[in-house]
């Protein structure tokens, strides 16, 4: 088999790359064979027997530190293709640092609470801790055998008490700082989980687990974690963030939806005194003059008032409710036909006292701004299309202050270079000037203010589940309202804290799980009954449990130390190892994880636990391995078994397809075909040194510049080539990760290596400068199969791991082509290629350019103004 790369391999189809011929062998077949269902057992036993050989040093070594994590996975039973494509990124970097000379914290561990264990105990019978714990068992056994270099020593597993008590304990600490509330308000409610769902787990309307599920909207008390706090430093904070994907921050950004604007209040008109009143947020105050109608949400409290006495609205408003689960149902809110209907009723515009009818439509939403909102048809488009429906007014006091064709035009949406009319006090005023001077109006009258509003909301950490941590509060039956030891506050009205020694509180281990009649723990009354910490009365316990998002929020934290029994971590630690260096998972998790996670490292800086504002520097979002034209999933019936793959090729196989298909950012399409091409490709390279086994442990250094003849041509060469392979190989782990390109050098360093074993066999070539360029190969395999590198270093006489070696350093001289290739432009076009020696001056290359034929016949009959060289790249001659 002979391995053909293309110069630009990743431009050729992988399957072009890898053929099937075969060079000529000098030893029996059977001790070429490449086997790694021998090799690779074989160095899993020896790591495994050694537990420090992955472990980082402590938070005082002097190396330079890296942490390289991996988002944790979910343990739903078995790894698939699409978790080893993330695990080998991680472990790819990971072995090239630590041969680096880095200190590497490379740890793993178990996002293990969730509903799939519920479903489980439910479909088998089995409690929800043993299928997990089962699944974990399983999935690290796969994890060993793809070789990945985890010290699992940091291990964190969510759903054991050692670590979930500390989820409880941030939320007293929480709690005490007063970023952990309780209220009753419209909540997210999924009927096939049975639990509700905070704002960013609802996608296109429907759960984030079941596509085809839409979410209800229900009136519920629960608990929630003030993250609107930190809206803005969560928003200016994305600024810095130059390590994250962009793609990821614009996510982020439009999911915070951060809007300056005013809130006004329109009173209700009726005939006899009210105080009834809409209240509107609105970012263009400076059209209010314009405002021809107030629209409600369906959902909006006025108009269900106004239903309850009007059997004709209230059955209309139901028809609308139902219009927006439809669009909710197809996905696209946005696209719902514009309805709506004319309550009878009307509001005051408290800037000139007109009466503007009250409508309630359905586009506008309850969960959106104040689900009111002033229509204004002259200059918003979507007021303007209602408007035209239904025959409303449209007012224009907003015009430009040059007049064109296109200016007068409505809707008229401009704000720059506008000015207000027809607008009382305000008209010519600037539309930016109008907006200040108009909210600080409303203000000093008490019917408004400039406010800032955004599309975050809190998040709502109550779940209706058992399979999650306990959420450490009590209610006190004589609805004790006071302060305890340890407890600076209690909620009135009987929600008091459970003291830190009271942590942490156990879930019960027996639990009938039935998805029905709300959470299951509120059926056990050992659970339920308990006495009030601070009267000593009885008391009983909070029954829903924490959002699983919360146990992945400070997971990473944790892995700095895991066995820390006394306190979530000791911050000298995770001061020394955050921001973590390099951060890999699934843009998926743009929002729900890490806009979590940036929220609780906020937290815990101003709880003084550590420095840091962001908890990593830099994300690296990997693109979804794709098999029958959909993401490889379980839910989806399309998933590979990396064990399969193992059995018929090997792990190194397995995990270098995964980094070689396609650039790591982008989506891989699945080929079976294109793993058993690596596995060819390894066999090749473990030939070459089976081919060279004795002679490779007596190498003696040999200089080439003291070679003649072609042997001399043909070893600078090598070692040309050696050199440039080291740089390639460097510069894609160091810096834009196309690890598919680094592999592509090495095939074709191999084919070299054929080639010069050629050479070499007709004396043409130097020996030891081939067996040289033969050492470096398993440390340039190492970070991409490390199993069968381990094999090769040891073959060679290598110490240690061949992962903590140290990584070849190019020689740029060494490197340097002998010569190159300058194209020349006559004014601006391609004339021709001229070959000079590398290094050449600027007179060399312009002799050189024109003394060329092609180039002398361009410009023959013609003055040469100019000629314009750049060294190394190009010539351009500018002639009339």
């Amino acid at each position: 088999m002979a391995i053909r790369v293309q110069p630009d391999a990743l431009k050729a189809d992988f399957f072009t790359i890898i053929n099937m011929e075969e060079p000529a062998q000098n030893t029996s077949e059977d001790q070429q064979r490449y086997n790694p269902a021998e090799i690779e057992p074989k160095w899993q036993a020896r790591w495994d027997a050694d537990p420090s050989l992955y472990a980082a040093e402590g938070h005082d070594s002097a190396k330079p530190k890296f942490y390289c994590i991996e988002m944790l996975p979910y343990p739903s039973g078995q790894l698939h293709m699409g978790h080893v494509r993330n695990y080998a990124i991680g472990d790819a970097l990971a072995r090239f640092m630590w041969m680096r000379g880095a200190n590497v914290l490379h740890p793993m561990g178990w996002d293990s609470f969730g509903l799939p264990a519920e479903n489980a105990a439910l479909k088998n019978n089995t409690p929800p801790a043993e299928w997990t714990l089962a699944n974990i068992v399983a999935m690290r056994r796969q994890m060993r055998r793809m070789g990945l270099s985890y010290d699992w020593s940091t291990e964190v597993t969510t759903c054991l008490p050692e670590y979930y008590r500390w989820n409880q304990w941030f939320f007293l600490k929480m709690f005490n700082a007063g970023l952990a509330y309780r209220k009753k308000s419209k909540v997210n409610w999924c009927p096939q989980c049975q639990t509700v769902l905070a704002n960013e787990q609802v996608v296109d309307g429907k759960c984030w687990r079941h596509d085809d599920t839409l979410v209800e909207q229900r009136d519920l008390t629960q608990w929630f974690l003030r993250i609107t706090k930190y809206a803005d430093e969560l928003l200016n904070g994305l600024d810095r963030m130059d390590g994250w994907p962009e793609k990821v921050r614009t996510m982020q950004r439009n999911w915070i939806g951060r809007s300056e604007g005013a809130l006004v209040d329109f009173p209700v008109a009726a005939s006899q005194q009210t105080t009834e009143k809409i209240t509107v947020f609105t970012t263009r105050i400076d059209t209010i003059f314009g405002a021809t109608s107030v629209q409600l949400a369906p959902e909006h409290p006025l108009a269900k008032s106004f239903a309850d006495s009007n059997p004709v609205l209230a059955s209309q408003i139901d028809e609308m409710l139902a219009q927006q689960k439809a669009a909710r149902e197809a996905g696209d809110l946005g696209a719902i036909e514009k309805r709506g209907v004319d309550t009878g009723r009307f509001a005051i515009n408290p800037f000139n006292g007109e009466l503007m009818p009250i409508w309630v439509a359905n586009y506008i939403l309850a969960d959106y701004g104040t689900g009111a909102i002033m229509s204004v048809p002259a200059h918003d488009e979507r007021d303007f299309d209602f408007a035209a429906k239904y025959g409303l007014p449209v007012r224009r006091v907003i015009v430009p202050n040059k007049v064109t064709d296109d200016s007068q035009q409505l809707p008229y949406l401009a704000e720059g270079d506008s000015s207000l009319a027809d607008s009382g006090q305000w008209t010519g005023e600037s539309c930016a000037e109008a907006q200040q001077k108009m909210a600080a109006f409303a203000k000093k009258n008490g019917f408004g203010a400039a406010t800032v509003t955004y599309r975050l909301k809190d998040w709502g950490v109550s779940r209706q589940r058992y399979w999650g941590t306990p959420i450490p509060m009590v209610y006190c039956t004589n609805g004790h309202a006071g302060t305890g030891p340890e407890s600076p506050r209690v909620e009135p009205g009987g929600v008091v804290p459970l003291p830190e020694s009271a942590l942490p509180v156990l879930l019960p281990p027996q639990v009938e799980i039935t998805q029905q009649g709300g959470s299951p723990l509120g059926r056990v009354a050992d659970f339920v009954n308990t006495t009030c910490p601070v009267c000593g009365g009885p008391a009983r316990r909070e029954t829903d449990t924490m959002d699983t998002f919360v146990d992945s929020s400070w997971y990473f934290y944790r892995y700095t130390d895991a066995k820390n029994s006394a306190a979530p971590f000791d911050s000298a630690k995770a001061n020394y190892w955050f921001p973590i260096d390099q951060y890999i998972g699934g843009v998926e998790h743009a929002i729900l994880h890490l806009i979590y996670s940036r929220f609780w490292t906020k937290v815990m800086r101003d709880l003084g636990m550590i420095h840091n504002d962001e908890p990593a520097a830099r994300l690296f979002t990997q693109g979804m391995v794709i098999k029958d034209g959909a993401k490889m999933s379980k839910s989806k019936g399309n998933v590979v078994s990396p064990d399969l793959m193992i059995e018929r090729y090997g792990a190194d196989a397995t995990r270098m397809y995964a980094l070689f298909a396609a650039p790591p950012d982008r989506d891989l399409e699945w080929q079976e075909d294109g793993v058993a091409g690596i596995s060819r490709f390894l066999a090749r390279v473990y030939r070459l040194f089976q081919n060279h086994e004795q002679a490779l442990k007596c190498v003696q250094q040999d200089d080439p510049a003291r070679m003649t003849g072609s042997g001399k041509l043909a070893a600078i060469a090598l070692r040309r080539k050696t050199h440039q392979t080291i740089q390639k190989i460097t510069d894609e782990l160091a810096g834009r990760w196309h690890f598919n390109t680094a592999i592509a050098s090495l095939m074709i360093f191999v084919n070299d290596l054929y080639s010069a074993e050629g050479e070499v066999a007709s004396t043409q070539s130097s020996p030891e400068v081939f067996k040289d360029s033969l050492r470096v190969l398993p440390l340039l395999l190492a970070p991409f199969a490390p199993f069968l590198s381990a094999e090769l270093w040891e073959q060679l006489g290598g110490q240690g791991a061949v992962f903590r070696a140290a990584w070849p350093v190019a020689d740029p001289e060494l490197a340097r082509e002998a010569e190159i290739e300058i194209p020349v432009q006559v004014n601006g076009k391609l004339a021709n290629v001229v070959t000079v020696p590398s290094g050449s001056d600027e007179a060399t290359i312009q002799t050189a350019a024109q003394a060329d034929a092609k180039v002398v016949a361009r410009i023959a009959a013609k003055t040469i103004v100019k000629v314009i060289v750049v060294p190394g790249k190009l010539v351009n001659i500018v002639v009339r």
